[in-house]
C-alpha cells in the first residue's frame, strides 16, 4: 500500500509540474519581435518600461504607468501579446484603466468580479 501512494504522490506532482509548465511561451526565437518593438509596444500602452528581461519563453517587462503604479507584464514574444498583467496600484490610485467599462471600483475581499471563474473554462 505504501508503494502505490508513494507512486501516487510522484505522479500527481509530475501532471502538476507538466500543467504548470504551460504558462510558458512557446514561440520559436525566430518569430520574435525584437527587444526595441517590445519596447515601443510597453510605451504605447502607456507604461515606462524600467526593465526588460526574457523568462521562460516571454518577455517580461517591469515599469511604471502614468499614475505611478509598479506594472509587470508578461508578452507572448512573437505576437507581442499581454498573457499575464500585475499592478501595484499606489494609495488613492485611479483603478478605472484597469477595469472593465462601467465597473469603477474593486468590490470586497471576494467580491472582485475580475477574479471569478470565467465561463468559458471546463
Amino acid at each position: 500500500m505504501k508503494i502505490f501512494t508513494s507512486t501516487a504522490a510522484v505522479l500527481a506532482l509530475a501532471v502538476s509540474g507538466l500543467v504548470y509548465a504551460d504558462d510558458d511561451c512557446r514561440s520559436p526565437m525566430s518569430e520574435w519581435q525584437p527587444r526595441e518593438a517590445v519596447t515601443a509596444y510597453v510605451t504605447d500602452l502607456g507604461i515606462s518600461p524600467e526593465r526588460l528581461r526574457v523568462d521562460d519563453g516571454c518577455y517580461e517587462v517591469r515599469g511604471l504607468d502614468a499614475d505611478g503604479n509598479r506594472v509587470e507584464l508578461e508578452i507572448e514574444p512573437a505576437l507581442l501579446v499581454v498573457q499575464k498583467l500585475k499592478v501595484r496600484f499606489q494609495p488613492d490610485a485611479d483603478l478605472s484603466r484597469y477595469l472593465p467599462a462601467g465597473q469603477t471600483k474593486l468590490g470586497k475581499a471576494g467580491e472582485n468580479r475580475l477574479n471569478e471563474p470565467r465561463s468559458d473554462k471546463r
